[in-house]
């Protein structure tokens, strides 16, 4: 098959594909390269938002030459190099400001890990190239002037809004078993359905990703649950993700027993995270519109009733319970993240959102200020974690039976509270209080524990409403 063959019409040819231009950068590393007598092309990532008119994205070059080649060809005029990737044939070309990765054609070995290939060798041309990659979307290749190289139809599934394996599915996932995330990842990014063939080898090689590093599986889960879609990975492809995080499988067709929840809590965690998902798009919180959502709301939804399969007991009339499900839930979710090598503040993020996912709170002055008393102790974010916390309890009961959406007007209303508490400076911490140990001190009070104490003594008088929270009156309810 002749590359002429690959090609679409000759609109897409010339410096632009589909109204999207390189960067100046990337296109004097192309052209640097290709006046060294290599054969360069645009591949990957760029090529795919191009296509679909998205905004940019990184650039990336596969090269005819070897890394070494490529490299000479790149100093010798002037542009830096960094040998980033010279194992698997790249480097990074350093231009403006921006960094290119430079990678020359290749072929991969047998994988023995389900995860590296045991060697790579300089493939022949860049056809060969393109056939080692992951997913159609991701395997077309570009040029000012040759115009687009597509050999598996991948612009053709980007039409079709699909996720489709290059060749065989059960050999790619084979080969790299983190791919399958990663195809996971793609559907629900650019929302997309998955190829029949690409879902079943899906499914049926979803046990291998146990041979995948756990970080590497927490960074692709993570991925996914900041689209917003990870409820609909849950639903979509439930054998892939119960493999990512095992305890997510107690609770498929886990029934609940209870008029509280109309699905098992598989299906109520997926509503709940489909939910929370929309929120951020919405922004309800009045944050940028474009921004991703919050990962630690995301984890917290994923995980916010991981423990209920283990606390459930049933009552003398057949109707079911979880008492202590936050907390225990909050235990589990601190193993799980800890298993995927999350950080150690998204975890106490997501913790904290758990184990309060659950507890009664009303539109009130004190029980508000109470809630952010409680995460000002851990040294959180108080104002956009409690904007987290109202966003989970609003698609918790979203997820729950028609019956108990009445609940949603009381959090908005505890919402619109919290942030008028906010704005009119009411303390809910030693930090927000106006009154310092400095002050008291200042005011005739003797270094020491006194000072701490007087300053718990005024913060609690300030949340209970018995002083305001200005200093002078602090001062005089103090004694001083």
């Amino acid at each position: 098959m002749t590359r002429l063959a690959h090609r679409t019409d000759a609109t897409l040819a010339g410096p632009a594909l589909c109204g999207t231009r390189p960067t100046d950068a990337a296109l004097r590393v192309l052209r640097v390269l290709e006046s060294a007598g290599l054969e360069a092309w645009i591949v990957g990532g760029w090529v795919r938002d191009a296509l679909m008119c998205a905004p940019g994205h990184d650039i990336d070059i596969c090269c005819s030459g070897s890394w070494e080649q490529s490299a000479a060809a790149l100093r010798a005029e002037g542009i830096a190099v960094v040998e980033s990737g010279v194992k698997f044939g790249g480097i990074t070309a350093v231009l403006d400001g921006e960094r290119i990765e430079v990678t020359a054609y290749r072929l991969d070995g047998f994988y023995t890990d389900g995860r590296h290939p045991e060697s790579v060798r300089r493939a022949q041309c860049v056809e060969e190239d393109l056939a080692r990659r992951d997913f159609t979307v991701n395997a077309m290749a570009w040029h000012p002037e040759r115009g687009l190289l597509d050999c598996y139809d991948g612009r053709g599934d980007l039409e079709r809004r699909q996720i489709r394996a290059v060749g065989e599915p059960r050999r790619r996932f084979e080969e790299d078993a983190l791919r399958m995330l990663r195809a996971v990842r793609f559907a629900c990014r650019l929302d997309f359905s998955m190829d029949d063939g690409t879902a079943r080898a899906l499914a049926g090689c979803a046990p291998l990703l146990d041979q995948v590093a756990r970080e590497r599986v927490g960074i692709e889960l993570e991925g996914i649950l900041v689209t917003g879609r990870g409820g609909d990975a849950l639903l979509r492809y439930p054998e892939l993700m119960c493999e990512a995080i095992p305890e997510l499988a107690a609770q498929r067709g886990f029934d609940q027993r209870t008029p509280y929840h109309a699905f098992d809590v598989y299906e109520h965690t997926a509503r709940v995270l489909t939910v929370a998902g929309e929120l951020s798009r919405f922004r309800i919180d009045g944050g940028d519109p474009d921004a991703p959502p919050s990962p630690s709301l995301m984890w917290a939804a994923l995980l916010h009733d991981i423990a209920k399969p283990q606390t459930f007991t049933l009552d003398d009339h057949g109707h079911g319970h979880f008492y202590g499900h936050p907390e225990a839930g909050a235990v589990l979710a601190r193993v799980i993240m800890r298993r995927l090598s999350c950080g150690n503040d998204l975890i106490r993020d997501v913790c904290l959102l758990i184990r309060h996912h659950d507890q009664p709170l009303r539109p009130e002055r004190v029980d508000i200020l109470r809630m952010m008393q409680r995460f000002a102790v851990c040294g959180v974010d108080v104002p956009r974690l409690m904007g987290e916390l109202f966003d989970l309890k609003r698609a918790d009961t979203l997820g729950k039976a028609p019956s108990c959406f009445y609940y949603v007007d009381e959090i908005e209303r505890m919402r619109e509270m919290c942030r008028e508490l906010i704005a009119n400076r009411e303390a809910y911490s030693i930090r927000t209080l106006d009154l310092s140990g400095g002050d008291l001190i200042a005011r005739g009070m003797l270094p020491g524990p006194r000072v701490g104490d007087a300053l718990k003594r005024a913060l609690e008088a300030s949340i209970v409403g018995e002083v305001p929270n200005e200093r002078e009156a602090l001062i005089a309810y103090i004694g001083l």
